[in-house]
């Protein structure tokens, strides 16, 4: 297995966890708490999506596909606390821009080259010292969110999946 496959496969196992746990919620069940102050999947959503956009930009400046007008605004840590239905998307609108971008990140995967992916990249978070972690780090962030979800799962009545 070479760098770009190992990538691809760490991309593939967070996607399999994710959609698991997305599989059987509704939209409304997207804005639970699990506890006073944590966020909502629903905003978790959106920050994933906007967060995996902006490496990908700092990776390949100017050809990731824009997010619809206001997505990031409405995604932010101004908006964190916001119950409001209105606010936030429809899951299926969620899950569509996550496959979304997740194709951008695919795409930009699938042209780098083995000196590409060790090439330095900066204004990221501290793990992420080249290219190639770039890749790593955006499964392991939606991983690290599925874990919060999974509380959220049980709060709402839903069985453990892993």
């Amino acid at each position: 297995m070479d760098t770009k496959q190992a990538i691809l496969s760490s991309l593939t196992q967070a996607d399999f966890v994710v959609d698991a746990y997305l599989k059987d919620l509704t939209t409304a069940e997207l804005l639970v708490r699990p506890v006073p102050g944590a966020n909502h999947i629903a905003w978790q959503l959106g920050h994933l999506i906007s967060s995996e956009r902006y490496f990908l930009e700092k990776l390949a400046p100017g050809t990731i596909a824009a997010l619809p007008p206001g997505f990031d605004a409405a995604h932010n840590k101004e908006t964190a606390a916001s119950d409001d239905p209105q606010a936030f998307l429809s899951k299926e609108e969620y899950v569509q821009l996550s496959k979304q971008m997740r194709g951008e990140t695919l795409r930009l995967l699938a042209a780098m080259t083995p000196e590409d992916l060790d090439r330095p990249v900066q204004k990221m978070p501290p793990v992420v010292k080249v290219n190639g972690d770039v890749f790593l780090f955006v499964g392991m962030h939606w991983l690290m969110h599925t874990g919060q979800w999974a509380i959220t799962r049980r709060k709402i009545g839903r069985p453990p999946l892993f």
